[in-house]
Parts: C-alpha cells; sequence; structure tokens
C-alpha cells in the first residue's frame, strides 16, 4: 500500500467506472475550451507492461518529503512550489495557469490540474540547486526504478564517489528527481500522471 504516481492510458482517462477519470477529463476539457484553447482528446493506450521499455511510469511517495518542502521554499515562489507538487493530475502539455477543477480527486475535494513544461522547468531549476546528477538516475520509470536506485543503495554508492549537495539529504533529492522524471515522461508518452 501507499501513494503512487502512475501514468494513465486513454481508456481509463476517459473511462466512466469508478477508479477511472472521464469525469475528469471532462471538466478539463470544458474548461480548455472556456480558454480558448484545444481539448486534450488524444493520449497513447496503456501498452502491456513490458519491464524498462519507458512506457508506463510507476513510482512510490515514500521518503519524508520535510526536505523537499524545504527546499521548495528556499528556491521557488509559493505558488511555483504548488505547480512542481501540488497536483493531482499532470498533463503533458502547457498550461500558463494551474487549472482547479470542482471534480473530487483520490486524495483532496478537487483536482489540481498542471501542466508538465511549468513542471519539468520548476524541477529542473531544483536539480541544478541540488547538483543532482541526473545523468546517473534511471529515466525509465515504470517499475519503481527511480524509488529503488534511490531506496535500495545505488544513490548513496554514488553519493561517495560525486557527493554534493544532492547527496546530504537523498529523500530530497528523490522528489526533484521524481517530479522531473514524471514530466519528463508525460511529455515524451503524451499522457497524463496521476495519484493512487
Amino acid at each position: 500500500m501507499g501513494l503512487y504516481l502512475v501514468s494513465v492510458g486513454a481508456e481509463e482517462w476517459f473511462g466512466a467506472e469508478e477508479g477511472e477519470y472521464g469525469e475528469t477529463a471532462s471538466a478539463l476539457n470544458e474548461e480548455l475550451r472556456r480558454r480558448g484553447l484545444p481539448p486534450y482528446a488524444s493520449l497513447p493506450e496503456e501498452s502491456d507492461f513490458v519491464p524498462g521499455a519507458g512506457l508506463r511510469f510507476e513510482e512510490k511517495l515514500s521518503p519524508s518529503m520535510a526536505g523537499f518542502g524545504a527546499l521548495c521554499e528556499a528556491h521557488l515562489a509559493r505558488d511555483e512550489g504548488e505547480t512542481l507538487a501540488g497536483w493531482s493530475v499532470l498533463v503533458p502539455f502547457s498550461l500558463e495557469d494551474d487549472v482547479r477543477l470542482s471534480v473530487g480527486s483520490a486524495y483532496a475535494d478537487e483536482t489540481l490540474v498542471a501542466g508538465a513544461p511549468q513542471v519539468l522547468a520548476l524541477a529542473e531549476r531544483l536539480a541544478v540547486a541540488l547538483e543532482l546528477p541526473v545523468d546517473a538516475i534511471p529515466e525509465r520509470c515504470d517499475n519503481l526504478e527511480l524509488t529503488l536506485w534511490f531506496l535500495d543503495g545505488p544513490a548513496k554508492e554514488l553519493a561517495t564517489t560525486r557527493p554534493g549537495p544532492w547527496s546530504e539529504d537523498l529523500a530530497t533529492s528523490y522528489y526533484v528527481a521524481l517530479y522531473l522524471r514524471a514530466a519528463q515522461h508525460s511529455l515524451r508518452r503524451g499522457c497524463p500522471l496521476v495519484y493512487s
């Protein structure tokens, strides 16, 4: 159990069954129309799971977020911090302003939608501030690769050979990497990400 960040395919996004996102999809498209933007209608299907293929995204939010919250306060404006980590749905297109929908999400009475380009830019700023070794961190995150990399050893091993601000608090670095890779995945695959 626990909180996971996962990608969503077309069938689940437009579905009307319990646990699917059809109501959110409709509400978002209505708000996009109101803003003069095209609807979000073209999503990939979730492919059969092939570990390491990078077609799905699944990571667990398990370390403490205290250090990450402090990092956001130190380097981002309040509204930027909410855009980076306060959303319930991440979509693969630009949103000048986050979209607040009066549709319940998995863990709140409303849904906050953020654009992946904005989240990516903010995560990249934090990655630079931490001197995060982005080249060494898993890019494909479809089977808890990022979670395991930070929690099960490789990050600790790398911290001894490539120390820096990132290695002082691996939980904080994990969340920077998580939002960075989530935004990259959303843009690469053209799919939304949600918490489940």
